[in-house]
């Protein structure tokens, strides 16, 4: 039987898989919300709706996975807590934990990650 998991740690791993690749995005840098749906309408390939993105950025930062700031009277700036950066690292460590079982994979990940 597997330990239990504390309790943040749960909660972040029922984030939904457009709530990450919104911590991804911020992993890179601090963005206002047009930079950011920008982004991931170029991953989706389609239009990301003003009403996905915003709900799903104020759950980020109510988790405290996100920062939110205001760069001026019209436009906030988002940018990834040491929280949110842990919680993209624990997404990574697990899904790398199960994707690389061989050398040969181990090889593909680490090209990746030496090219950046």
């Amino acid at each position: 039987m597997s330990e239990a998991q504390p309790e943040s740690r749960t909660d972040v791993r029922d984030l939904t898989a457009f709530q990450k690749n919104i911590l991804n995005v911020l992993g890179e840098e601090a963005r206002y919300g047009l930079a950011i749906k920008r982004e991931l309408e170029d991953y989706y390939g389609q239009e990301v709706n003003h009403g996905r993105l915003y709900p799903n950025l104020d759950d980020l930062v109510n988790k405290g996975l996100v920062e939110k700031s205001e760069l001026d009277k019209r436009t906030n700036e988002y940018a990834l807590t040491d929280d949110g950066f842990d919680a993209v690292l624990d997404d990574l460590e697990w899904t790398l934990s199960k994707f690389v079982t061989d050398d040969e994979r181990r090889e593909r990940v680490e090209a990746i990650v030496a090219d950046e």
